[in-house]
């Protein structure tokens, strides 16, 4: 629970991708490369701000540097952010994994239990009440495993398909910016 609270609040879209910054930058722009202190503003506002403070960075730091680089500067700034926004996402993967797996594993035990309990050297006549018991708990261990499975899988995949978009959409907005950027220094 912990993990999907946390990237509730983590991947709000003011915090990560918020929907008129990229327009606020051009506006910025329209005649020149912001100052260092403006960018430093727009690094802090949320991740897309990081992405695209990092190519205001870079012209700030080299006026004649490529569109190629200025691109690799916005991508590597990009993968940074990526991983930010994937944390946790292996460990949600990982618990939605082996969660039905550690209740298949309490069943199976459960089971081996209530097997070894049953009357010794073959005879018959085990108590009823006893062995329904074992297998209910053998079973619950099952119920168990899901019930942490199947919510964990749900977040897990909200949660990348989140990513995922929020990703296509800094990578849109940098390459926005990089052709204003060199439609700008002609």
């Amino acid at each position: 629970m912990a993990i999907v609270i946390e990237r509730f609040v983590s991947l709000k879209a003011s915090k990560v991708a918020p929907p008129r910054l990229l327009e606020e930058v051009l506006g910025v722009t329209r005649t020149s490369v912001p100052a260092p202190d403006v960018v430093a503003q727009l690094e802090r506002n949320s991740a897309m701000g990081e992405v695209l403070a990092s190519g205001l960075r870079a012209l700030n730091a080299d006026p004649r540097c490529t569109e190629d680089d200025l691109r690799a500067v916005m991508e590597g700034s990009g993968r940074i952010v990526a991983h930010r926004l994937e944390h946790y996402l292996s460990a949600l993967a990982t618990i939605a994994s082996a969660a039905p797996l550690m209740g298949l594993f309490g069943t199976v035990v459960g089971m081996i239990e209530i097997f070894g309990s049953q009357a010794p050297g073959g005879a018959t006549g085990g108590n009823p009440a006893q062995l329904a018991h074992g297998i209910s708990i053998a079973l619950y261990n099952t119920a168990f495993g899901l019930i942490v499975a199947i919510p964990s899988l749900i977040f897990w995949r909200y949660f990348r398909g989140r990513v995922d978009e929020y990703l296509l959409t800094l990578e849109l907005a940098a390459g926005h910016l990089a052709r204003h950027l060199k439609a700008l220094r002609k």
